[in-house]
């Protein structure tokens, strides 16, 4: 087994002590550094840094860091939901480190929708019909893949074909 344990550390951020969501830090009991390219390539890391390495990505409706000494993960309801994300990280780093002769390791992130290029390809009317106060929250919302073009009432199919197509080479559904 590649990591066998870790040192579980829960608080509230120290910005807002008032915030009900908690963070958590998992020390780790070795340094995972050469796992991370290949990690990054099995669930998709969204950032990935060289050094010092780190892979961060987007799990259970967390956003979750790994670093090689540490995993990050912020947002958190309690300490359960932490046990359950980080033993599943675990095995996630386990399984990744056992098959990593056949995965192919990727030492950059994804490449992310950019907001302004999707807020070009709206009606930019800021008529609210989405349900958001402005065509660029709108945006921010299709680039992080919450919302779609078929969101956006006031767009044609025209527009909606562009928007569809610049989304594709993110590989983003739409």
């Amino acid at each position: 087994m590649y990591l066998n344990q870790y040192q579980k550390e829960i608080f509230r951020p120290d910005c807002n002590p008032n915030f009900q969501s908690l963070h958590c830090i998992a020390h780790l009991d070795r340094d995972i550094g050469e796992v991370l390219p290949y990690l990054n390539a099995a669930l998709g890391g969204e950032t990935y840094i060289q050094d010092p390495p780190s892979v961060t990505f987007k799990a259970h409706g967390r956003l979750i860091t790994v670093h090689a000494d540490r995993i990050a993960i912020n947002a958190l309801k309690d300490g359960e939901e932490a046990d359950r994300i980080l033993e599943w990280l675990k095995q996630e780093i386990n399984e990744t480190w056992e098959k990593r002769g056949q995965i192919q390791p990727r030492f950059e992130g994804l490449a992310r929708p950019k907001i302004l290029e999707v807020l070009k390809l709206l009606p930019r009317t800021n008529c609210r019909e989405c349900r958001q106060a402005t065509c660029m929250v709108f945006a921010a919302l299709v680039a992080d893949g919450i919302r779609g073009p078929a969101d956006c009432p006031r767009l044609t199919d025209q527009g909606r074909m562009k928007l569809i197509q610049y989304l594709a080479q993110f590989s983003f559904e739409p």
